[in-house]
């Protein structure tokens, strides 16, 4: 039998008051857990995931400690993609778990945080290498540009609302990027640049839906 704590992260208060997410969340850890263990505490972080300061994790990393319990997550991404953040969580002598792959070391969760990461910097530089590219043929950047960058973010974001009536029940039933990429080609669905999806591109649609809901949480408020 072994004792554990869960920590899960919502990135808005709507997600929370929804379930959009957290049930899914909660659902992963339910099915990790074997028929004798105890699940001492469940933390729940409204939070952004770019964002170190978490109240709710320190909560459930002290309470882990006094019960000489394991600190157990859903899945990486939702936990971090930083490899600092991780390693100061691993630092504070929790042995930190993750349902979705619970035969992952502390080296090889390092390793997928380290991908996360570096995934991030090459979307930067690349963006930054295409606008220089851009600039030296001559291309203006002004005006123009900006009208085509905001047209552009408009259609992306009009196709993740479109597609968060099939893409957010899968996701909340715990199924992965690759599994719900394989299920809307399956299903003849292409898309928006007419190809077809990749686990990349449900990523990028999950979070630029998680964007368009803080958004609307902000003008409700």
């Amino acid at each position: 039998m072994s004792r554990y704590v869960a920590y899960l992260r919502v990135s808005t208060a709507k997600q929370k008051r929804s379930g959009l997410g957290l049930a899914a969340q909660q659902s992963t850890i339910k099915e990790f857990l074997d028929e004798d263990d105890e699940l001492i505490a469940e933390f729940i972080e409204v939070h952004s995931g770019s964002k170190d300061h978490r109240e709710q994790l320190w909560k459930a990393i002290r309470l882990a400690k006094r019960r000489s319990a394991k600190l157990v997550i859903a899945k990486l991404d939702r936990f971090s993609r930083k490899v600092s953040f991780i390693s100061r969580v691993m630092d504070e002598g929790v042995e930190l778990v993750v349902a979705e792959m619970p035969t992952a070391t502390d080296f090889q969760l390092h390793i997928f945080a380290a991908l996360a990461q570096e995934e991030r910097r090459l979307i930067s530089v690349r963006t930054k290498a295409a606008l220089a590219q851009a600039k030296a043929r001559g291309t203006r950047l002004g005006v123009n540009g900006q009208q085509l960058a905001v047209m552009n973010k408009v259609k992306a974001d009009e196709f993740a609302l479109q597609l968060s009536v099939k893409i957010t029940p899968l996701l909340d039933v715990g199924m992965s990027y690759r599994s719900i990429a394989d299920e809307l080609n399956r299903m003849g669905i292409t898309a928006s640049n007419g190809g077809k999806f990749h686990a990349q591109t449900v990523k990028n649609l999950d979070q630029r839906l998680e964007i368009l809901s803080k958004l609307q949480d902000v003008k409700c408020g």
